[in-house]
């Protein structure tokens, strides 16, 4: 994965057996103090979720904890959303 090519990524899982609907997106963004803040949005589709904020050193920081984020997610059923 490219480090400076993902502005955010939005992942879904659906199973309407389970009435579930599920968003999670994640991005990168620089703080107020020159460091790099990972956002982490969740929740369920149609409703507003809950944000957290994980400030990093660096954006190389910021990207490992995106893609160990990504793969766990993704191991879990979640799904990226086309754009």
């Amino acid at each position: 994965m490219a480090h400076d090519t993902i502005q955010y990524l939005v992942l879904r899982r659906c199973d309407p057996r389970c009435n579930m609907a599920r968003y999670y997106v994640l991005s990168i963004e620089p703080s107020l103090f020159g460091d790099a803040a990972l956002i982490r949005e969740w929740g369920r589709l149609g409703r507003s979720g809950q944000r957290r904020v994980e400030l990093y050193e660096n954006r190389s920081c910021a990207m490992e904890a995106l893609e160990t984020r990504l793969r766990r997610k993704r191991r879990r059923g979640y799904l990226l959303q086309g754009g």
